[in-house]
């Protein structure tokens, strides 16, 4: 299966065929094994180890690791070809819900109604494992919502910032 993964505005193609990791044409040894009980995974890529926390929301993946945060959009091969036979993207199409990526507490809301955001603005600052988390839009539009407010405590997957499609 191929896949496009879109980290930033970097895209990288992606092709797992029986069993063996290519990216960019390049053979990658990599495995990605779940901590039981934990929103973590290990990741090792060529011999090497990092533990990441990993949320899921439709085709984008929340990656945090070593204090950052990145959002990262997998699409196959069935799906890149819709979108290009439509024109468009189904993400931007129905707008976008931010969701919290693991328990945390609000710190700072850096948007607010009527904002006008690109791909990769900084919207939430969340602390969790005492760490400063910044939660990224993944996809450019106007701030319709901001549902949660500086002080509050969020739950893993919970709403906290609706966007509106770029007109």
């Amino acid at each position: 299966m191929k896949y496009q993964v879109k980290v930033g505005p970097r895209t990288l193609d992606v092709e797992v065929r029986n069993g063996v990791i290519h990216v960019g044409g390049r053979r990658v040894d990599a495995a990605l094994r779940s901590i039981d009980g934990t929103p973590l995974r290990q990741l090792v890529v060529d011999g090497v180890c990092t533990t990441v926390a990993l949320t899921r929301d439709g085709q984008v993946w929340t990656v945090q690791a070593h204090g950052e945060t990145l959002n990262v959009e997998v699409v196959d091969e069935r799906v890149q070809h819709l979108r290009e036979v439509t024109g468009a993207t189904a993400e931007a199409a129905a707008g976008e819900t931010i969701r919290a990526p693991m328990p945390g507490l609000v710190l700072r809301i850096e948007v607010e109604p009527g904002d006008e955001v690109a791909a990769g603005d900084g919207v939430v600052v969340l602390e969790a494992m005492k760490m400063e988390n910044e939660i990224r839009a993944t996809s450019a539009g106007v701030v319709r919502e901001v549902l949660v407010t500086p002080g509050s405590p969020v739950e893993k997957g919970l709403p906290m910032v609706q966007i509106a499609p770029a007109d």
